[in-house]
């Protein structure tokens, strides 16, 4: 793993940093209102609810700010942090920082992945070729869903698309639940110990992983960042269940008929977007985790073209 570090701490006065935190917190409370709604009502919504599910974050780790590594909290020894871990006392008496030497020699194996897996997929040109089809893969010839959701086409014509098509999913967590009479018309077959040499910025799914891998990451990313790796994530859910079989219609998401050549194109260019919003936040985990700014702006800089 590459350790390229910053030179010296960067000092926050108390006001600075509280006003950071609390205006995360602010911000967080805003993206999962309606989550927090939902859930003490007892509804689900099979768009918006699917982060919290799918990555099993609550909306209170989402809400704890971070100043990210090489960031010294002045006048914090009476705040809870002190008690968080991976925190350790700074240069300054009363000061917090992040005890980023101590994470990264408790996780080695896991930052390890994270680090390969985040520039191996900025370093690969993106495959815009999906068209979404792996939704499609997990209902196919199957009488039961995984989303309580009627099939927009019903089951024949969505078994008619896949079968006009071809899957080319390369993403392990999309592909396990593709359905038994799916698997064998996938180009790939994705598995955990492959996934760092399939991964590449075009799959949605790789995209909405960067909410995961800062996630995993902790106190390692700031949070300001966080937040923006769960908005893209949210962004590339809705496309996700909008170019989907099933009908989201009365959950306010209008279809990406990807089954037609308009629907393919919008899709492709909304993908393409994403890989480029996707690409530019793993720069960033890097910057911020790493502090090697000539490497981010070369990750950043790397092609996203399509290929077959």
């Amino acid at each position: 793993m590459v350790t390229i570090r910053p030179p010296h701490a960067q000092a926050l006065p108390a006001e600075q940093w509280r006003a950071r935190a609390a205006a995360h917190a602010e911000r967080a409370d805003a993206l999962t209102a309606g989550h927090r709604a939902r859930a003490s009502r007892g509804e689900k919504h099979p768009v918006e609810d699917f982060l919290f599910t799918y990555y099993s974050y609550s909306p209170a780790v989402l809400r704890r700010w971070h100043p990210g590594p090489g960031v010294e909290l002045l006048e914090a020894a009476d705040d809870p942090r002190a008690s968080w871990r991976w925190y350790t006392g700074g240069s300054t008496p009363g000061s917090l920082i992040v005890d980023r030497a101590a994470m990264e020699a408790e996780k080695a194996p896991l930052l390890a992945t994270i680090e390969r897996i985040l520039r191996s997929t900025a370093a690969r040109p993106g495959r815009f070729g999906c068209f979404g089809l792996h939704e499609w893969a997990m209902v196919y010839r199957q009488g039961e869903h995984r989303h309580d959701v009627p099939l927009r086409l019903g089951q024949a014509a969505t078994d008619a698309v896949v079968e006009a098509g071809e899957l080319r999913c390369t993403h392990i967590d999309a592909f396990r639940f593709f359905t038994p009479d799916a698997v064998p018309r996938n180009r790939f077959a994705p598995t955990r110990e492959t996934q760092p040499e399939l991964e590449q910025p075009g799959c949605l799914h790789a995209g909405m992983d960067v909410y995961k891998w800062a996630m995993k990451l902790g106190p390692l990313v700031p949070g300001e960042l966080l937040l923006d790796a769960f908005e893209l994530a949210r962004d590339i859910r809705l496309l996700d269940m909008q170019a989907s079989p099933y009908d989201m219609r009365p959950w306010g998401a209008e279809p990406v008929r990807i089954e037609t050549a308009e629907g393919k194109a919008e899709y492709v260019r909304r993908q393409r977007a994403f890989a480029e919003r996707s690409n530019a936040l793993r720069a960033r985990v890097l910057g911020a985790w790493l502090g090697e700014d000539a490497d981010v702006a070369r990750v950043s800089a790397l092609p996203t073209g399509a290929t077959a």
